[in-house]
């Protein structure tokens, strides 16, 4: 591997990772050499998550916290600090998805929706840059989405959200860049997820992403590590403030 992709010494938390995008991610910062500490709420699934990618040799740390929850974020992050290692990267990974037509959208599901996305991506990311900016030093990844400068009908709460994270992003490197951290964001466009299943099984919404896609197809799960190992490693130490689409070409196209 490229010395400046080398991840060996480095330690990444990353939100939501029990499965999907999340693991998928953790697994290539394993594959470069950083120790992961693997997020879910759900301690069943991360405790399987954490041994299946221990049993690859990777160091693995589980750590189980809610993310919309300043408190549980801030008593997990300094346990993280003192008992496992200092975080040298932050993905803010944790999302959910609720579709539903605008007019109809419950008001408690848009601001559920905004807690998880935009609320705790801020939470996190404040909790953990704090030590990061005493040791001069860090990277912090936000997932965005194609969503985040389209849309699409019943899923308008998601996209709004994911463009406050985008505009997040930038305002992060705004304050933190000069203090030594970079803080970028990934915006993936359509992948083969556990989410995405009967998205996939559904022909009409299937034909319409290999339609409108450049790439014909819909992103494998193993495509996306390299956006995070190149925007967690120093290969990136000049980039600060970008959103990166790895979409196959879905916003480039109209």
């Amino acid at each position: 591997m490229a010395p400046s992709f080398d991840l060996s010494g480095k330690r990444a938390l990353i939100t939501g990772s029990s499965r999907g995008l999340g693991y998928a991610m953790a697994q290539a910062l394993a594959g470069a050499g950083a120790a992961v500490v693997l997020n879910a709420r759900d301690e069943v699934a991360l405790g399987l998550a954490a041994a299946e990618l221990a049993a690859t040799g990777a160091a693995v740390h589980a750590l189980a916290f809610d993310v919309t929850s300043e408190d549980s974020v801030g008593d997990a992050v300094a346990h993280c600090e003192t008992q496992i290692g200092p975080i040298d990267i932050l993905i803010n990974n944790a999302g959910i998805q609720i579709r539903g037509s605008l007019e109809d959208y419950a008001h408690d599901k848009f601001e559920q929706m905004l807690a998880t996305h935009v609320v705790a991506t801020f939470t996190v990311s404040k909790a953990v840059a704090k030590a990061m900016i005493g040791r001069g030093h860090g990277k912090i990844i936000n997932i965005c989405s194609v969503l985040s400068s389209l849309a699409r009908p019943t899923v308008a709460p998601y996209g709004a959200a994911k463009a406050a994270v985008a505009n997040l992003t930038r305002g992060m490197a705004a304050d933190w860049a000069p203090r030594g951290l970079n803080i970028n964001a990934i915006a993936p466009g359509y992948f083969k997820t556990e989410l995405n299943k009967t998205l996939m099984a559904d022909p009409q919404f299937n034909n319409w992403v290999e339609q409108r896609t450049p790439m014909r197809r819909w992103g494998n799960l193993d495509e996306l590590g390299g956006a995070a190992v190149f925007l967690a490693s120093p290969a990136s130490s000049f980039i600060n403030g970008h959103i990166l689409y790895v979409d196959g070409g879905f916003t480039a196209v109209v």
